[in-house]
């Protein structure tokens, strides 16, 4: 019994309709003394799915308890009623996820994604009884291992939750780096099923990473040259497929092998992923130097958030390597960027304003960097860029202090980037 669900209510007959909707499979109890002794004889169970009947203080406590001596374990919460102050207390506490009692597609989500992480840590050294994974070499769970003669920066942009402004996030910063062609950057769309890169940047491509499924393991880089699309900033683009089926067909070692080529050929590459950790992903995280969480000042993206950082946590991802990305960092809603900090248990990186220009641009398909320089939008962009990819400050300082805090004009303003490209290393 391994590895299996567990439903707990003073009702034995809601803890077995819980059971039953998200699929029959699972054990039921009607207390929490039963609940502990059961979990003091089975080490691995993956997922721990508490009613309405439990104490909102009960709830919180085994919550509490679990996410110190069995982060494997995923607690979550079926209430009646969802409010602001019980996800935030659910937030604190260490709760993965909080669902309505009629949401029955919802609850059965949260159960699968936390059987998805418990099994994923079931398979590596040391998972159990809330040990650190330290996953094996090669792994598509393994952390990032240094690669010798890599040239490229790999940065990783990723939210929890849909909305949160990912894909404006990586066209963005993949457009400031490239720098109107001073350094090689490739973008490449990881969303395999809905990727909007494509469409955000109006790119029109011959081909997309679909086409790379038959060169599987043949993959170099005049291979990758036929999947790339140029946009006129100067950065390339590997696009989504255009079927959301073809996504099935790209395996996590398709993606490894094209990474890799990348990574030899260009100096950055930014992912733009989906708001999953699935094994694509998984591989995308194995190389990458940087990873941009991204999170708008709202209780649902926060909940998530703080889902992903001890996912990736659990995974044995360095914590130096994750960047905060608040954005809308100025909306008036009551969460302010310190609150952020204290749920992400990390400062914020960079703090993006809100604006309507963004998604004007969008629909114009010119990325705000491009189409105004000196938008505060742009700016923080240029400065999450210049403060944690160090190689690139000179240039993205300069220009943020040109396009900032002077008067020149537009002409004045580029000749500090157009400055003769320095040298590539490795």
């Amino acid at each position: 019994m391994t590895g299996m669900p567990l439903f707990c209510d003073p009702d034995l007959t809601v803890a077995d309709t819980l059971r039953v909707s998200t699929g029959g499979v699972g054990v039921v109890f009607a207390d929490l003394g039963s609940l502990r002794d059961h979990l003091l004889e089975v080490p691995d169970d993956d997922t721990l799915v508490l009613g309405p009947g439990v104490l909102d203080d009960e709830a919180f406590a085994v919550a509490d308890y679990m996410r110190v001596h069995r982060p494997s374990l995923g607690v979550v919460l079926v209430r009646r009623e969802v409010t602001t102050p019980l996800l935030q207390e659910a937030l604190r506490s260490g709760v993965r996820e909080v669902v309505h009692e009629r949401d029955a597609l919802g609850l059965g989500t949260a159960v699968q994604r936390s059987a998805h992480l418990a099994a994923a840590m079931r398979n590596q050294p040391g998972a159990l009884n809330g040990a650190a994974v330290h996953p094996q070499a090669g792994s598509p769970l393994s952390p990032p291992q240094g690669v010798p003669g890599r040239k490229a920066t790999v940065v990783t942009v990723f939210a929890a939750k849909g909305g949160c402004g990912k894909t404006t996030l990586a066209t963005n910063l993949a457009v400031a780096l490239a720098d109107r062609g001073r350094a090689r950057v490739c973008i490449v769309d990881l969303d395999l099923a809905f990727g909007d890169v494509a469409i955000t940047m109006h790119l029109v491509p011959s081909n997309t990473i679909a086409d790379a499924v038959p060169l599987n393991g043949k993959l170099d880089p005049t291979a990758v040259e036929a999947l790339l699309t140029h946009h006129s900033s100067g950065l390339s683009a590997v696009v989504a497929p255009t079927e959301p089926s073809a996504a099935e067909q790209i395996s996590p070692g398709l993606i490894s092998h094209l990474l890799e080529v990348l990574r030899a050929e260009f100096d950055y590459v930014v992912i733009d992923t989906p708001p999953s950790f699935d094994d694509q992903i998984l591989a995308a995280l194995d190389v990458s130097d940087v990873i941009a969480l991204v999170v708008t000042p709202d209780v649902p993206a926060l909940k998530n958030l703080k889902i992903a950082i001890e996912t990736l946590t659990e995974l044995g991802y360095p914590a130096d390597r994750l960047r905060l990305v608040l954005n809308r960092a100025d909306a008036k809603v009551g969460i302010t960027h310190a609150e952020v900090e204290r749920t992400a248990r990390m400062p914020c990186s960079a703090q993006i304003p809100s604006s309507r220009d963004v998604p004007a641009s969008i629909n114009r398909g010119v990325p705000i960097v491009l189409d105004d320089p000196r938008h505060g939008v742009s700016q923080a962009i240029r400065q999450f860029a210049s403060s944690q990819l160090p190689q690139l400050a000179s240039s993205l300082d300069r220009y943020t202090q040109v396009n900032g805090h002077t008067g020149h004009d537009a002409g004045t303003q580029r000749r500090g980037l157009m400055k003769k490209r320095r040298p590539r290393t490795s």
